[in-house]
């Protein structure tokens, strides 16, 4: 009995041994991320000059990192901690997409029902496309138009989400639908606008109740007017003359299914969680594993040649999610950039590895860069520092576009006479799509009102050649270049621009001469 007894009880060391062993094996982290990830982040929210980020990494069921860096607003003591809410702007589409694969799953619709059964109003500049357009069709970016065209009438605008899916009928599109991916915001208006038109519920609602709420997300945020009553918010900030600086956040409600949601990391690895077990969160299968499958198939290609096509060989979009392979395995991800704020999220259910990157300044390469060195050091690939290249190219950049700016403005400080008197430009100016704005002057100096943005200014400096130089009272839109067009001795239109953040199209405006 005794030997019986002393063979168990080694016999259950051993095990026991072999037991811790084998989770010690199962637990150990790559070097970079238990050894050097956080000196790296430290130093490259310094050298980005970021207020304030976040990052978490789930790999095989856990979350094995999680932390906060720098502060929620430029100048404060407020550290930024796992708990901050950061705006994650287009990482909404996949909490849409999901919403409605959610109601598919129930049987209430089909992502092949033509958007015009539930939208009626719906319409495109091409009649055949309007009448065919599916709902997985503005899921996948595949409708035809230019990537972000339209967006400058709809940014920040006071138009309803109704009247920015009306305002999609007056869109020239460049290609015909399903033949080129071309990323569109309004689609995803549309999409988010069919869940009410199928459950008589508000987006934000459903969304809130069938994903938010099983998976225990209770800081997150379906609205930008939310933020006004929440704590521990991370501020929006941008850099105005190479200077950090917090701006106004960016009231995004009628573009809400495409990008309005606010988040921290530690809600964000229960959406990862969820994605890495087919929807099980806590043991519960909290979504249908049909859903989370649903929004991973692909739909449309991105490109077939990015730049290093030595990890990955191609990039295709599925419903509100990115996929490209990436060292033999599929990845799933999505970035998102509002005012003031970029993201990242990415998944590889074959690796069972989520990572999220939150930051409060959009300008930086850092939250793109920090998710990707994450994902290369548990994938055993050599170090790149992707941030350090990152920032090469966005000073390169930031020199460049100085250059550009510090030309115009020395034309500017010349002092030359416009060809007309200051009266000769004011006026009413139309564009199909955005609608009117309104040239005046004012003292000694021309200004802009917009008809979609009361809230909004742009004053205009003379050039030359009856071009003025174009500054928005919203840092977002940038500074540019603006001429005004002369026919036949008079003013006629004008072109004007907005930063490619927004919008990469130019808009044509031509002035109204009735009232003149």
């Amino acid at each position: 009995m005794k030997k019986f007894l002393l063979f168990f009880l080694l016999a259950s060391w051993t095990l026991l041994i072999n037991s811790f062993s084998v989770n010690a094996q199962e637990n150990k982290l790559p070097a970079f991320i238990s050894d050097s990830l956080d000196n790296y982040i430290k130093t490259a929210v310094n050298d980005w000059n970021i207020p304030g980020l976040a990052v978490a990494v789930v790999k095989d069921g856990k979350v094995v990192f999680m932390k906060g860096y720098g502060v929620t607003k430029a100048g404060s003591n407020e550290p930024v901690d796992e708990n901050t809410l950061f705006m994650i702007g287009s990482n909404t589409k996949a909490f849409t997409a999901t919403s409605l694969a959610l109601l598919q799953e129930a049987g209430q619709l089909s992502m092949n029902d033509k958007v015009q059964k539930w939208l009626p109003y719906f319409r495109l500049r091409d009649s055949l496309a309007s009448a065919d357009i599916r709902i997985c069709d503005l899921l996948s970016h595949r409708i035809g138009f230019e990537t972000f065209q339209g967006d400058f009438t709809y940014w920040t605008s006071d138009l309803t989400r109704e009247e920015i899916i009306r305002k999609m009928a007056l869109i020239h599109a460049p290609y015909p639908f399903r033949t080129k991916w071309g990323y569109c915001n309004a689609a995803f208006v549309t999409a988010g606008e069919i869940i009410p038109a199928v459950t008589g519920r508000k987006w934000e609602d459903v969304v809130r109740d069938s994903i938010l709420n099983p998976l225990h997300m209770d800081r997150t945020l379906l609205m930008s007017a939310e933020l006004k009553n929440a704590k521990n918010i991370a501020f929006p900030h941008t850099l105005i003359d190479n200077k950090i600086s917090q701006i106004r956040f960016a009231n995004l409600d009628n573009l809400a299914a495409a990008g309005s949601m606010v988040s921290s990391v530690s809600d964000m690895t229960h959406w990862l969680l969820a994605q890495l077990s087919m929807g099980q969160y806590n043991q519960i299968q909290a979504i249908p594993a049909g859903a989370i499958q649903s929004i991973r198939e692909p739909y449309s290609i991105i490109t077939s040649d990015p730049a290093d096509g030595r990890l990955s060989h191609f990039y295709l979009y599925g419903l509100g999610l990115s996929i490209n392979d990436m060292d033999g395995k599929i990845l799933y991800s999505h970035t998102g950039g509002v005012d003031g704020f970029l993201s990242c999220v990415m998944f590889m259910p074959e690796e069972q590895l989520g990572i999220v990157v939150l930051t409060n300044s959009d300008q930086n390469g850092l939250y793109n860069s920090l998710a990707n060195e994450i994902r290369d050091a548990f994938l055993e690939l050599p170090l790149k520092n992707y941030s350090a290249r990152s920032l090469a190219r966005f000073r390169a950049g930031q020199v460049a576009d100085s250059g550009r700016l510090d030309s115009l403005r020395q034309i500017v400080s010349k002092g030359n006479k416009p060809a007309f008197p200051l009266s000769s430009y004011c006026g009413r100016y139309t564009n199909e799509v955005y609608g009117d704005i309104f040239v005046q002057a004012e003292n000694t100096q021309l200004s802009i009102t917009f008809s979609n943005h009361p809230d909004m200014k742009a004053s205009l400096e003379y050039l030359e050649n009856n071009s003025f130089l174009c500054t928005y009272s919203n840092p977002e839109m940038g500074v540019f270049e603006m001429p005004f067009h002369v026919t036949d001795g008079k003013v006629t239109g004008l072109t004007l621009r907005v930063s490619d953040f927004l919008e990469f199209l130019p808009y044509e405006f031509y002035k109204n001469t009735s009232t003149e």
